[in-house]
Formats: structure tokens, C-alpha cells, sequence
């Protein structure tokens, strides 16, 4: 099978303009993501898709692989697909797997990568998956940048909410509190097929791309474990993400 990483990434967040290229310890956001994606074991590439010139031009002078897409898409989901589709153009071979890796994760894993790919090499079935992570703390259950999701007993997504969910009402509290994490690996057929689908009023609502795939009747397979990361949604999370990543074992692989 061929697994292909794609790094959506544009300067116009409205929380957090330029996002992409803020420097942690001296590296672009978005360079940290690449550098740490590339070393997982289930990619056989990396690229980042853009419609920004300022990010396409950063990727290619760090040795990387950017493709420029569209500056219309309101979901990283679309951004992928038309990503994918110019890259299969261009190198002349498919993909089997496409895994969209949030350009505001710079604490990602390699081996968060590759967990999020095993369901697909043991279930044909599966056409989408996410990381699930448990939430530490009331402030974060309660902030809206953090997509909470509640699961079946299979693990699959039975709803996803900017909101807190489950209720901390009637006994909910001793629920374990879990949140998505934005590593999503798709089947390469059903990430075009989802491209195709009418968006849906609760997606539309919450702003929240899988919620298109869960009203469209298709399933979303999520992923626990103790994954400790910490996206980039302000600031304050850049911030945040740089004192936490001072002693980062990976960032000396690639920093040097």
C-alpha cells in the first residue's frame, strides 16, 4: 500500500493569522510538522498543500514537496483531495491511503502517524479514522478549539462538538472526557467520494469536518492512546507549544 502524508496549510486563520510560518525555537511552525511527519514509518512521502505563496516557497527551500491548491476551501479535508489528485498527476501513481495532518499540530509524533494508519492495514473496511485523546482539565473540556468527541463501545465517533460533551450533568462526570486529535488518515477513494458530499447542516454548525462524514451515514473510527500534544489555535498556544517543546528529543533530530 502507498500511505501519503499532506500538511494543509494557509496564512488567513482568522484567530491567528500567518500561523504556519510563526517560528518555535527558530523554525516555522509548519517546518516542525513537516520535518517530524517525515519520520514516520507508514509514510512513503510528506507534502504540504497551500494557496499561499509565502508557505509553498518556505517548504521548497527546506527540501520539501509543496503543491498549490485553490484558495476557495473552507474545509482541509477539500484541501487534501485537490492536493492528492495533483500529486498523483504529477508522479504518475496512486495513493492507497491520504493522512491529512493538521498544520497547527507541531508536537506531533511519527508514532502518532502510524497508529492512526494501523486500523486501514487490518480492517479493509475502515474509510476514515482519527486520534482520540483524553482531556486533562475542565478549561480545555470547555474551549472551543478543542473538538470534543464521544465514541461507541467500538471506538467509533458517535458525535463531535466544539461544545463540552458529555453533559458534566446526572453522573456524566465520571465519564472519561476525549478530544480528536487532527491526525486523519482516509481511504484515497472515500476522501474523493467525501469531497462529493452535500455539506451537512450540523458540519456547517460546529465547523467540524467529519460531522459530514457521521450525517452522510458513513463511520469515523477513532484511535485512543496517551498521546501528549498540544495544537495551535492563538498565541498563547505558541507560546505555550515552544516552552513544552524545549526539551523535545525530536526537534534535536532535525535541528541542528
Amino acid at each position: 500500500m502507498r500511505v501519503i502524508g499532506i500538511i494543509p496549510a494557509r496564512m488567513g486563520s482568522s484567530r491567528f493569522p500567518d500561523k504556519p510560518l510563526a517560528k518555535i525555537h527558530g523554525m516555522p511552525m509548519v517546518g516542525h510538522i513537516y520535518f517530524r511527519s517525515k519520520m514516520a514509518k507508514v509514510l512513503n512521502d510528506v507534502y504540504v498543500a497551500t494557496c499561499d505563496n509565502a508557505i509553498y516557497d518556505y517548504v521548497l527551500s527546506i527540501g520539501g514537496k509543496p503543491v498549490m491548491t485553490g484558495a476557495h476551501h473552507e474545509r482541509a479535508s477539500d484541501r487534501i483531495a485537490e492536493a492528492l489528485l495533483a500529486i498523483e498527476k504529477k508522479e504518475r501513481r496512486r495513493a492507497d491511503i491520504v493522512v491529512m495532518i493538521q498544520g497547527d499540530e507541531p508536537m506531533v509524533k511519527p508514532t502518532m502517524i502510524d497508529a492512526a494508519v494501523k486500523p486501514f492495514l487490518e480492517d479493509k473496511s475502515i474509510k476514515v479514522a482519527n486520534l482520540l485523546g483524553r482531556i486533562r482539565s475542565e478549561k480545555e473540556f470547555e474551549d472551543p478549539n478543542c473538538i470534543k468527541v464521544v465514541v461507541d463501545r467500538n471506538n467509533f465517533a458517535l458525535y463531535f462538538s466544539r461544545e463540552p460533551i458529555p453533559t458534566r450533568k446526572k453522573g456524566a462526570a465520571k465519564f472519561p472526557m476525549y478530544k480528536q486529535i487532527c491526525i486523519i488518515p482516509f481511504a484515497r477513494d472515500f476522501l474523493l467520494q467525501y469531497t462529493k458530499l452535500k455539506p451537512t447542516p450540523l458540519e456547517k454548525a460546529e465547523s467540524i469536518d467529519m460531522l459530514r462524514v457521521l450525517e452522510h451515514g458513513y463511520k469515523v473510527k477513532m484511535v485512543p492512546g496517551k498521546w501528549d500534544t498540544q495544537s495551535v489555535d492563538t498565541p498563547k498556544d505558541l507560546e505555550l507549544v515552544e516552552r513544552l517543546m524545549e526539551k523535545d528529543e525530536l526537534m534535536k533530530k532535525y535541528m541542528r
